[in-house]
This record gives structure tokens, sequence and C-alpha cells, in this order.
């Protein structure tokens, strides 16, 4: 007796452009991540004096990175709920919109100040479209290949991170700061025309209601205390009431999320979904990763730039192997699962991603290149086997019909994740910097001694503007060094716990992954219909 085979949920007209989709998709995600990939390698010359630069600070380069995702991060929630109710694609297309308007905006910026703000426009943006491409995705593969699908998703992080800093530092060399933000604009447009000629339509059909204090409650918690963090680096102390006042606010406020979460009848964000110890395990193992990764870029642009000496377009080229070996291993990763299990899979990941941060402890002013790009192709490989294996794991764990959401809560830990990690990891390079520098400065103006010790790019600025200035290069490499040591040390915990966390607690080779509860027979009848007809 043989069983038949169970009908396919996606409409077939659906189902035969879904590769053009996921291309057309890819653009949103593309632009995304390669303006971050871009601004990274930019950071240099933003930091410069006009008017080559916009003269930023250490903080106000922390912040132009900050202001995008804690917006992004902010507005997830809401921006995942708005996609399921209102339909994804039309938060897709409002999302690029937006997206590309803060991008030229961005690039017309006269001050660090309208920088962070446009910035923060733009993460406005992405926060609507990031998670309707997930989504989407989610309902236009049947559950076969969205493995495949979203292992190729997440490797266009990779050729994001690829193209953007070769990109950025082209037109770094070439044209002024600001050509990296306008950059974005004819990728939005090519991306909003394809989106409108083929993304389908789809939504969640019973949504709940909006919940505004809840999304309030979020983005006051993560602003507070990611800023307590980061003015504790600017004054190298921790207990300073500028420090720990917002970052308690902070942590009370990420409290209350919590507490209103778990009593409101429409949550922003579903908490009895933490109770699968696989969705709970992947989204840690997303914001750990994350939060490693985001640090060693902050610094390891001033280390390619500053200390070695290389030019925006080299930094760029160096940084290239990290994104390659994303985009070749992430597609791949599933064959991994298949053979390993997904515990297996991202716990190896996760420790390649900790001995690329090992060999970050040991680099000196003089080591060979072609050690950092050995770090990159370790590093770029262990995170090709965690996203895409974690990143199925928490879509299957939740109802397509919540593909929205579910799509927002990989994002905002990954987001949060990264921000947390610019702000830490960069308030202890800050901290421990400045306190190498120290006794370095004693013989500066109490003015520039300050504005020296902020950070090595601006040790640099006032040595080459000062008398004898040549005799502050050395310790200021020294000491940016050594800062690097200890924010990457940090980081090597940081991705072991990670490691144990996926071990212990995502599924194994011969364990079955629940499916999530689905819809009733009739409502999957209803969403075929109405599929199809947006076919």
């Amino acid at each position: 007796m043989t069983t038949a085979a169970a009908p396919p949920r996606v409409p077939e007209a659906i189902h035969r452009r879904r590769w053009a989709i996921l291309g057309t998709l890819l653009l949103a995600l593309l632009v995304v991540v390669l303006d971050n990939s871009i601004l990274n390698v930019a950071m240099k010359t933003i930091a410069t004096p006009a008017p080559v630069g916009l003269g930023a600070t250490q903080s106000d380069l922390e912040w132009s990175i900050n202001s995008y995702t804690l917006v992004f991060a902010g507005l997830l929630f809401t921006s995942g709920l708005l996609g399921d109710r209102f339909g994804r694609k039309r938060a897709l297309l409002a999302g690029m919109v937006v997206f590309g308007i803060a991008s030229l905006l961005s690039a017309l910026a006269a001050s660090p100040g309208e920088l962070i703000g446009y910035r923060a426009l733009m993460g406005v943006g992405g926060a609507l479209a990031m998670p309707a491409t997930l989504a989407i995705i989610m309902n236009v593969f049947e559950r076969s290949e969205q493995p495949k699908a979203i292992g190729i998703w997440a490797g266009a992080v990779g050729l994001a991170i690829a193209i953007g800093p070769i990109t950025g530092g082209l037109l770094i060399e070439h044209f002024w700061w600001g050509s990296v933000f306008l950059v974005n604009v004819p990728i939005v447009v090519v991306a909003v025309i394809a989106m409108v000629i083929l993304v389908p339509e789809s939504k969640d059909p019973n949504p709940g209601r909006m919940d505004p204090i809840g999304v309030l409650l979020s983005i006051i918690g993560l602003v507070a205390l990611i800023y307590g963090i980061i003015k504790g680096g600017e004054l190298a102390d921790f207990t300073a009431a500028g420090a720990w006042v917002p970052t308690l606010v902070g942590v009370v406020a990420l409290v209350a999320f919590v507490w209103y979460e778990r009593r409101t009848a429409f949550p922003a964000l579903d908490v009895t979904w933490f109770r699968n110890r696989v969705f709970s395990a992947s989204v840690v193992v997303v914001g750990v990763i994350f939060f490693a990764l985001m640090g060693v870029s902050f610094f390891g642009v001033f280390y390619i730039q500053s200390v070695r000496g290389y030019s925006a377009l080299q930094a760029g080229v160096l940084m290239l192997p990290l994104a390659a070996a994303q985009l070749v291993f992430a597609p791949r990763a599933r064959l991994v699962v298949d053979r390993l299990g997904v515990a297996a899979t991202a716990a190896g990941g996760m420790l390649l991603v900790a001995l690329g941060f090992v060999g970050y402890v040991v680099l000196t002013a003089t080591t060979p290149i072609w050690v950092l790009v050995l770090l990159g192709l370790v590093m770029g490989a262990g995170m090709a086997h965690v996203m895409p294996p974690v990143t199925v794991a928490i879509m299957a764990s939740l109802p397509r019909e919540k593909a929205g959401a579910g799509s927002a809560v990989n994002n905002t830990f990954r987001q949060v994740g990264g921000s947390l990690g610019v702000a830490v990891l960069g308030a202890v390079l800050s901290t421990v910097y400045r306190d190498g520098m120290a006794d370095t400065l004693t013989h500066l103006p109490e003015g520039l001694r300050d504005k020296a010790g902020e950070s090595l790019e601006a040790t640099l600025a006032i040595a080459g503007r000062i008398p004898g200035g040549e005799a502050l290069v050395a310790p200021a490499n020294d000491s940016f060094i050594h800062a690097m040591h200890v924010v990457a040390s940090l980081s090597v915990g940081v991705s072991v716990i990670g490691a144990v966390v996926a071990w212990f607690l995502l599924p194994g080779r011969s364990a079955a992954p629940a499916g999530p509860a689905g819809p009733a027979p009739e409502q999957r009848g209803q969403e075929r219909e109405s599929a199809a007809a947006d076919a």
C-alpha cells in the first residue's frame, strides 16, 4: 500500500518563478548589507577632518552604526507584524523606497550629527524590508527546498560583504566619502522595479492587534543600554553616572518589555516561542556570532589602515577572504547538516570563528599579511556553517503564516547582537587604548591630551600637527594592538559560549525537528486560493 505525497502548498504559478523571486529578494539583502560593509571601509575617511571627511570622533563612528542598528532592531517587531498584517510585498517596497531616500540624504550629510540621523532613517527602511525577504522565501518555497533557498540567502551576505569593501575602497579613492551611500540608490531603483513585477503578495490571514507599548519599551531599553556602554568607553569609567544610569534604565525597560509581552493579549513578540528549545538556542547563537564579528570588523579596519598603512581599497581586498568563504560555503551548509546534524555543524562553525579570533590575539604590527587572509577564510567558513542552519531552525519552528514575525526575531537578534558587539567591544577597545596612552600623552596640553586619547586615529591626527608628534606614532600603534588583543580575547570566549549552546541545545542528526503548528485544512485552502489569485 502506498501513501500519496502531500500536495504542494505553493501555487504552481509562484513555484515556477521562485528562483527569480529569490534573486529579486537578494537585491534587498544586498543593498542593506552592502551599505554596512562599505561603511566599515569608509570610517577612517569619515573620521578625517573636513573637507576630506566629517571629523567624526570614535563615538560618532560607533553611533553611525548604532543609530541604524538600534532603529532597525527597535522597529523589527512592528515591521514584521505590519508585513504579516498588510502584506509582505508592501512592507518590502516601502522599506526599499525609504532606504533609498535615506541613502541619498546620508551622502549629502554635512556633519556627523546629520549622518547619524540619516543612518537612523535608513534603519527604518531596513526594518521594513528585511523581515519581508525571509518571510517571502518561506511562502514561495516548499519545505523541502527552504534549506537550499535560505543557504543562498545567507550566502548573499557573503557576496555583499565581498563587494562592499572593494566598492567602498574604489569609491573612496576616486570620489568623496558620500559616494559610499549614493551607490545604494541605483540598486534600490532596480530592486523596486523587479519586486513590483515578480514578487507575490502574502499575509497572515489572522493577524493580531498592534503592540505600540511593547515596541516603545524595546526601543527605550536598547537605546539606553547601548548608550550607557558607549558612554562608559568614552569616559574610561563604567562606574560614572553618565554610564551606569542609562545602562540601568535600559535593563529596567527591557525587563518591563518582557513582563508586558507575557501579559498582553496581542504581543509584538510572542514570548511563548522561546519555550521551544531549538528556537531559543538558534536566536542566541545568531546574536552571539554577530556580537563577535561586528566587533572585529570595527577594529579590523583601523588595524589594516592605520597600523599597517594600507589604503581603503587595499583594506577592502584584505576583507575579501572572509566574504568569499561565506559565499562559497553557506549554500552548501545544508549538506553538512544532512551528515552531521544542526548541533555539530553550528558548533563546529562557532569554533572556527573562535579560532579566527585566536589568530587576532597574536597579530602584531609586522605579522605577514597572508596571516590576515588565512584568518578571514577560517572565520568566513565558520560563519557560513552557523547562519544557514540556525536560520532554518528558527523559521521551521514557527507556522508559515507567522513568517514575518519569525524573520523579525531572527533579524532582531542578529542586529542587536551586532550593535552590542560594536558598543561593548568598541567601549573596551577605547578604554584599553586610552589607559595604554595615558602616560605617553601627559606632556600634551590638557585639551589635546583628551582629544588624542579618544582613538588611534585621533592620536595620529594630532601627531601630524604638533612638533615632534612622530614620537606618538609607535606608542599609539602598540596601545591599539594591545587593545585589539584584549577585544579579540573576549570574542574568543563569546564564540566558545556560542559553540557550547549550539552543541547542547540544537538538534543532532538523528533528531527530527518538530514541525510548526500548521493551519487547519480549510485555512490552507484559503491560503492557496489567495496566493493563486495574487500570482
